[in-house]
């Protein structure tokens, strides 16, 4: 039998509750935490009947209901279901979205290559943080399960967790409700100590596990990204004399070729920097890539909206023109505000 909407809304609200207190829920509790303005009256029925279909129980000790197995197995089956349709329905806007933005960068790129005789790059945008949207626990055999971690921006994380002994099906259950409930919409550095703590109450004497489930999260989080980076006019270099060494040329044209040496350049920052710093300044030895020791570089971040950002940057002779590559970027920064509709 399915539940209708109203039983449902009651059963998310009693679990929740419950994952948050640990605490049995009674009808009074349900009354002040649900948006559906009925009566504790009408909610003990509905309650009941929650009961008699095996979804809630009712301790000997206490008037308020705890969720069941079945219970949860709704709750977290809504919620797989619920995530899946979120990712499928955002699925094509994404696509076209990113495939605009690449377009649009690359396109950047040639124009600031062309309007200042040097040599440019963009990177596609990042997020600043990874936030935890959703993880999923599930069995591979005796002592391994494997952790599935969509993190913000839509990336998946697999990482396999050992464990010493075999977990059923329930206990699993129970862990990826604790962390969904309790991680979901957080970054690294905002699980404390105080969550930690709550997600190992909830889950019992399986609290050891909390430990090393965090620990692979925290390496998903943390892992490094490949920066994608788009370049050109690096044979701009070439015009300039002072650049124009057989042995540098030949390092700074591969530098650019193979552009994992310019992921230093766009994730430094430089001591003077001012907060975000919109415009940074690299002459000579203070460019973090040995081959643009005799360069300079200028970079601007741009924003695509909150959170997610990427690099801008111009690479040329050190008498370049500072003048006219500050105010292209600082010109372009406002174009791209407008064009991302942020504020300037």
């Amino acid at each position: 039998m399915a539940l209708d909407d109203r039983k449902s809304k009651i059963l998310q609200a009693i679990i929740q509750n419950y994952l948050e207190t640990g605490e049995p829920v009674g009808s009074r509790t349900i009354s002040k935490f649900t948006d559906l303005n009925l009566s504790s009256a009408t909610i003990r029925n509905e309650m009941a009947d929650l009961e008699e279909l095996g979804y809630i129980l009712q301790p000997h000790t206490s008037a308020g209901r705890i969720p069941s197995d079945k219970g949860y197995r709704l709750y977290v089956d809504t919620m797989l279901q619920d995530k899946i349709q979120e990712v499928e329905d955002m699925k094509v806007l994404l696509v076209d979205k990113a495939d605009k933005i690449d377009t649009l960068l690359k396109q950047i790129a040639k124009l600031l290559a062309a309007n200042t005789n040097y040599a440019s790059l963009v990177t596609k945008p990042q997020y600043r943080s990874r936030k935890v949207k959703f993880m999923q626990l599930t069995e591979v055999d005796e002592n391994q399960i494997l952790a599935v971690i969509l993190l913000e921006g839509n990336i998946v994380k697999n990482k396999i967790i050992n464990t010493v002994e075999k977990l059923d099906k329930e206990t699993i259950l129970k862990l990826n409700i604790v962390f969904n409930t309790y991680l979901q919409g957080l970054d690294l550095s905002e699980i404390n100590m105080a969550i930690i703590q709550k997600m190992k109450e909830q889950a019992g004497s399986y609290s050891c596990l909390v430990s090393d489930i965090l620990d692979v999260i925290a390496q998903a989080i943390s892992e490094e990204k490949n920066v994608e980076i788009y370049t050109s006019g690096a044979t701009n270099m070439l015009k300039y004399p002072e650049l124009n060494d057989m042995d540098n040329v030949s390092e700074l044209l591969n530098t650019f070729e193979e552009k994992y040496q310019l992921t230093e350049l766009v994730s430094a920052t430089p001591a003077e920097d001012p907060e975000k710093g919109e415009i940074q300044v690299y002459i000579g030895s203070e460019t973090p890539v040995e081959a643009m020791k005799d360069c300079s570089v200028v970079t601007a971040t741009y924003e695509l909206e909150e959170g997610i950002y990427g690099k801008i940057g111009i690479i040329g002779p050190k008498r370049m023109d500072y003048e006219k590559v500050v105010s292209t970027l600082h010109t372009l920064m406002v174009q791209l505000d407008e064009i991302f509709k942020k504020k300037t």
